[in-house]
């Protein structure tokens, strides 16, 4: 029964949220630090630092994501490390699909604009994203 309750409200959370349309997909090109994670439920965790960020990549249907260790200079250190996903358009929303060697599995892009993005993993858990605002040190 709380199976069910949990997919009710995914359903219900991608019902009310903005269609995100295939070109907004390009504005998760970029830089993005965890902002907050709520929970199946409903308990939060904010991320006030972020010590990684990730780097996320799409052409078209297809991409990747990478963790990068931001530097005061304003580079980044990454290693060769990379989850590849596609994304599959599904009822006016986004399936993201992450396979590796070792595992599978899915999120749903619930929320998309330039400055933040949040997705609902496979145990009900939604991850709120803000764009990267890199730190810059200059001498």
């Amino acid at each position: 029964m709380e199976r069910f309750f949990y997919i009710i409200l995914i359903f219900i959370i991608l019902g009310c949220s903005g269609k995100i349309s295939d070109t907004d997909l390009q504005q998760l090109n970029g830089y993005w630090e965890i902002e907050n994670v709520t929970f199946a439920d409903g308990s939060t965790k904010a991320y006030n630092v972020n010590t990684t960020v990730d780097y996320i990549e799409i052409d078209g249907l297809k991409g990747f994501r990478k963790k990068v260790k931001p530097k005061f200079d304003g580079t980044y250190d990454t290693s060769n490390d990379a989850e590849f996903f596609t994304l599959e358009h599904q009822n006016d929303s986004f399936i993201i699909h992450y396979k590796n060697d070792l595992s599978e599995w899915t999120e749903a892009l619930t929320q998309l604009s330039r400055t933040n993005f949040a997705v609902v993993g496979e145990n009900n858990t939604t991850y709120h994203y803000r764009r990267y605002e890199p730190i810059n040190i200059q001498e």
